[in-house]
């Protein structure tokens, strides 16, 4: 008993850094704290050290790393666990902890919601099961984009070249009606709808995902049919993939022509459903399927140079975090994995996160960071993840049914559709 109580009131001399600038800065002198102490104990530490120096500070949440991991339990079971020495001045590095601090109110569709994308700050574009995508400024539907016959399936911004107006939005949709659409509009003028200015017809089966390529030249599809296709994204025939112009009248006044197109070339291997695809560089393109491999893709040469196998339908696939290197992907089990092709003679993940309790449905890494990044789940939550720990900087429960699609919004926010026909979006994550 005597040694029981003895650990309990233990102490350890500790010092707290940062790189958070001022007036997030600690004073840097050691200081000796039980050993007892979570997250929230140390944040409520480093709070009053710095209250100390700042009579109007106003208390904040942070996370704490020992030697680069991010601590997840009492300092001294970390100690233990790590077989680190509490003799000698530890060395504790505090973030700002990684958690929305605000909900806004939902956005609600007439149907499930089952893409978003949040890449251009300035507003969030959805797809739905209604067949409808939609552009969200300000809590408001701005542009409705009209033409699809079945449910929306992936959503993407083309940052074209050379395009006409800075002021004009291109984005690439896929849907269940085996079409990919692309659009153009001015996102700074709010109009009831637009239509595609190109139809993309190919597939034989559902589109599950579209993709642009970096300098918006080409957009890419994966389908049900098993196939990725490559399409153009010009507004001409110069290229040959012209094959009919359609002009629509309504009340007697001719609307903006359609084209149509037909694929470049088609990436052949799967054989199953294409369930997701990402272009990060011009030469490559990442899939993920149904058939439980992850391939990388030549676009010049159109053969696969990478595959990896995970036993496990894939759902969603995301190319980020160190380098630009690392592969995100989940599907029909709770457990989002991350490859890095770069260690060879192994195709089994470096990273297994397993926090979830249902199939996962997105995954996302944060553009600025090489740590974080984000999964969705049909468990109605989304997570966000720091590579340096295996368990959830943050579980955000703002839907009330499966949540089918998510991703990062202006660098500080979490936007994600669901089941119960809300775009959530979760504001004020403070990343870095």
């Amino acid at each position: 008993m005597a040694y029981e109580e003895d650990v309990e009131t233990r102490r350890v001399q500790v010092r707290f850094v940062t790189k958070l600038q001022a007036p997030l800065k600690a004073p840097t002198t050691s200081i000796a704290i039980p050993s007892d102490l979570t997250r929230l104990g140390l944040s409520s530490v480093v709070n009053n050290l710095i209250k100390a120096g700042n009579s109007d500070w106003e208390p904040q949440p942070f996370d704490f790393l020992i030697d680069g991991e991010l601590v997840r339990m009492s300092l001294e079971q970390f100690l233990l666990a790590k077989g680190i020495s509490a003799e000698k001045v530890l060395e504790i590095e505090y973030i700002k902890a990684v958690a929305p601090r605000k909900q806004e109110d939902p956005c609600l569709h007439d149907d499930w919601v089952s893409a978003v994308s949040g890449s251009n700050p300035g507003f969030i574009l959805t797809g739905c099961y209604d067949g409808f995508g939609r552009v969200w400024k300000g809590g408001s539907c701005t542009h409705i984009l009209e033409g699809h016959g079945d449910a929306i399936t992936s959503i993407s911004i083309i940052n074209k070249k050379g395009a006409e107006s800075s002021l004009t939005t291109h984005v690439a949709t896929a849907s269940k009606d085996r079409t990919v659409r692309l659009w153009k509009f001015d996102a700074e003028e709010p109009t009831n709808n637009v239509r595609a200015f190109k139809i993309l017809r190919g597939h034989s089966s559902s589109v599950q995902s579209v993709a642009p390529q970096p300098s918006g030249e080409m957009v890419c599809s994966g389908s049900w049919d098993s196939t990725i296709n490559l399409w153009q994204t010009n507004e001409s025939d110069s290229d040959g993939d012209l094959v009919s112009i359609k002009k629509r009248k309504v009340n007697s006044k001719a609307e903006e022509s359609q084209l149509e197109g037909e694929a470049v070339s088609s990436l052949v291997g799967h054989t199953q459903c294409v369930s997701s695809v990402v272009w990060p560089e011009e030469r490559t393109i990442y899939s993920a399927s149904w058939d439980h491999s992850i391939r990388s893709w030549d676009v010049e040469t159109g053969r696969d140079v990478l595959s990896l196998f995970c036993g496990k339908v894939l759902n969603d696939l995301d190319v980020g975090g160190d380098s630009s290197a690392l592969i995100a992907a989940g599907g029909s089990d709770p457990v989002l994995r991350i490859w890095d092709p770069r260690k060879s003679g192994s195709s089994a993940p470096v990273l297994q996160f397993a926090s979830h309790s249902s199939w996962i449905t997105a995954c996302k890494w944060h553009d600025s960071s090489r740590q974080h990044l984000l999964s969705s789940s049909y468990d109605g939550k989304v997570m966000l993840w720091d590579l340096r720990t295996a368990w959830p900087l943050s579980v955000i429960e703002s839907h009330k049914d499966k949540v089918l699609c998510a991703d990062w919004w202006g660098g500080d926010s979490v936007v994600s559709g669901g089941a119960d026909s809300n775009l959530c979006i979760s504001s004020e994550v403070s990343i870095l």
